[in-house]
């Protein structure tokens, strides 16, 4: 059992579908794996990600927006998380795939403050980053989203990956709104 997921039900998480599969899903990461794509990427991942990749190895959560105290691009009062890239170089969307981290730095000119993990509904226009400016490259990353559309605005959402993840909601929250 993981430390992480004691109260937090993993096998509710991840939703199932042939798209997710195709473009996200990577085989389960080993330990040498993360290890060259830490390397790669220049940071240090935190635990609670790589267990939750450990889990299932990139992929579309079931509740797919957070919510903000600001308005952002997409809404009043939330962002919303299309998938989670995985460890890993094979799949389209991953952290070292062809529209992974990197490219969304050298090729759309994202700033540099960490490791884009989350696109959004945007196809590009915004992504959820695990942001380092704080803590320095292996220290405990903040969650922001940064806005493609608004400068590169970043918006602060969560202190550190754990908290995004299990203040992840389901988009009716907000349709009832």
């Amino acid at each position: 059992m993981s430390k992480y997921f004691k109260d937090f039900d993993i096998s509710s998480f991840w939703k199932d579908s042939d798209y997710a599969r195709k473009e996200y899903v990577e085989e389960k990461p080993n330990e040498e794996l993360i290890k060259e794509i830490e390397n790669e990427l220049g940071y240090k991942l935190p635990g609670f990600y790589i267990e939750l990749m450990l889990n299932q190895n990139g992929g579309i959560p079931v509740n797919t927006c957070f919510p903000t105290s600001e308005r952002t691009s997409w809404a009043e009062n939330h962002v919303a998380i299309h998938g989670f890239l995985g460890i890993g170089r094979e799949k389209t969307h991953s952290l070292c795939g062809e529209l992974g981290s990197q490219f969304m730095i050298e090729e759309w000119g994202y700033p540099d403050i960490g490791v884009y993990f989350g696109d959004c509904p945007s196809a590009g226009h915004d992504m959820i980053c695990l942001d380092y400016r704080n803590c320095g490259k292996d220290g405990y990353p903040q969650v922001v989203h940064v806005d493609q559309e608004d400068d590169y605005k970043i918006t602060f959402l969560a202190e550190n990956f754990e908290i995004f993840v299990r203040g992840l909601v389901s988009e009716d929250v907000f349709d009832e709104e």
